[in-house]
C-alpha cells in the first residue's frame, strides 16, 4: 500500500499539474496576442501589407466577405469564399497580360470602393468612406479625360452593385465590379479606397498595393506611391505592396491596383480626406502616376516593335 507520505506527493503533483495547465489556458492566448501585435510592426502586413515602418490594416477588400447586414471596416470588399476554378492559377490580374484580347490603350476603369449598405470606414467626425471613395474616383476621372483618355467608374451612385433580393449583396457587388472590368478590357484599372487601423490613430499616409505576381501591376503601383509620396509630402513615405488575397486584384484581367489615399482612424488625416484642396491633391497625384505609367509601357511598346 502507498504511505501516506506517497499519497500527498501525488496529491501536490496532482496540484501542481492543474496550476499549469490553469496558467496555461491564461497566459498562453495572451502570449499569442502579444506576438501577433509584434508581427504586424515588424513586417507591416497581417491583411494590410503596410511598410515595416508603418503599421497598419487597409480597409481594402480581404479574404472573405460579410453578410448583408455588415458594414464598416469589417464589411470587406470580397465576393465569397475561393475555391481552386475561381482562381484560375492564382490570379486571373497577371494570366490577363498574357492571354486573351488586347486592353483598350485609352481606356481606364476606376473603382469607387463599398457602397450601398456598405459603408466601409466610418471615421470618428463621420467621414463615410464610401462617399470619399466616390469623390475621389470622380475627380481622378475628370483629370484623366482632360488627358484624352475614356474613364470607366464600376459605380457612379453612392449605392452598390447588388441586386435588392440578393442572398449575398457583397458577393455580387464584387463579381459585378470584375464583370465590368473585363467587359471594358481596360489598359488598367485602379480601385480607390480610404484606409483605417484602429489599434494605432497615429498611423496615416497612402498606400498602393498590387497582385503580388502582376510585373505590370507592381509597376503601376510603384509609379502611383511615388507621385503620391511627392507630391504630397509624406514624412514617412511608404512602397508599393504586393498582396494575394484581395479580391478585386486577384480576379481583375486588367492591371490593377488598390490605392488607399489615407487614414480615417487618424483625427487628422480624417480631416484632410475631407478638404476639397487635399482632394485635388491626392487625386492629381494618382492621374500623374498613371500618366507615367502610361508612358513607359507606351515606351516599352514600341521599343520592342
Amino acid at each position: 500500500m502507498e504511505s501516506k507520505k506517497g499519497k500527498k506527493r501525488t496529491r501536490l503533483f496532482q496540484y501542481l499539474m492543474l496550476l499549469v495547465l490553469f496558467a496555461a489556458a491564461y497566459l498562453l492566448p495572451a502570449y499569442g496576442a502579444r506576438r501577433q501585435a509584434a508581427n504586424l510592426q515588424e513586417s507591416g502586413t497581417s491583411s494590410s501589407g503596410l511598410s515595416s515602418d508603418n503599421d497598419g490594416m487597409p480597409d481594402a477588400d480581404v479574404e472573405n466577405s460579410k453578410e448583408d447586414g455588415d458594414q464598416g471596416n469589417g464589411a470587406q470588399d470580397n465576393g465569397g469564399k475561393e475555391n481552386a476554378e475561381d482562381l484560375r492559377g492564382n490570379g486571373a490580374n497577371e494570366a490577363s497580360e498574357d492571354a486573351g484580347a488586347s486592353p483598350d490603350l485609352r481606356t481606364i476603369v476606376l473603382d469607387p470602393g463599398h457602397g450601398g449598405f456598405d459603408s466601409g470606414m466610418v471615421g470618428e467626425s463621420g467621414a463615410n468612406e464610401k462617399v470619399l471613395n466616390l469623390i475621389y474616383a470622380q475627380k481622378l476621372a475628370a483629370l484623366l479625360e482632360a488627358e484624352g483618355y475614356e474613364v470607366v467608374l464600376t459605380r457612379e451612385t453612392e449605392d452598390g452593385l447588388y441586386d435588392a433580393d440578393a442572398s449575398n449583396k457583397k458577393a455580387q457587388d464584387m463579381e459585378r465590379r470584375v464583370a465590368k472590368i473585363a467587359e471594358e478590357n481596360p489598359v488598367l484599372t485602379v480601385s480607390i479606397h480610404q484606409n483605417s487601423y484602429p489599434e494605432d490613430s497615429s498611423v496615416r499616409g497612402p498606400q498602393v498595393f498590387y497582385y503580388e505576381q502582376s510585373a505590370e501591376g507592381e509597376k503601376l503601383a510603384a509609379a502611383i506611391q511615388e507621385s503620391l509620396n511627392t507630391e504630397l509630402e509624406i514624412e514617412r513615405p511608404r512602397t508599393q505592396k504586393g498582396n494575394t488575397t484581395y479580391y478585386i486584384l486577384k480576379r481583375s484581367v486588367s492591371t490593377t491596383v488598390i490605392v488607399e489615399c489615407g487614414f480615417l482612424t487618424n483625427p487628422q488625416e480624417e480631416a484632410l480626406l475631407q478638404e476639397e484642396t487635399y482632394q485635388d491633391r491626392v487625386a492629381q497625384a494618382i492621374c500623374d502616376g498613371i500618366l507615367k505609367y502610361l508612358t513607359e509601357l507606351q515606351n516599352s511598346r514600341e521599343e520592342g516593335t
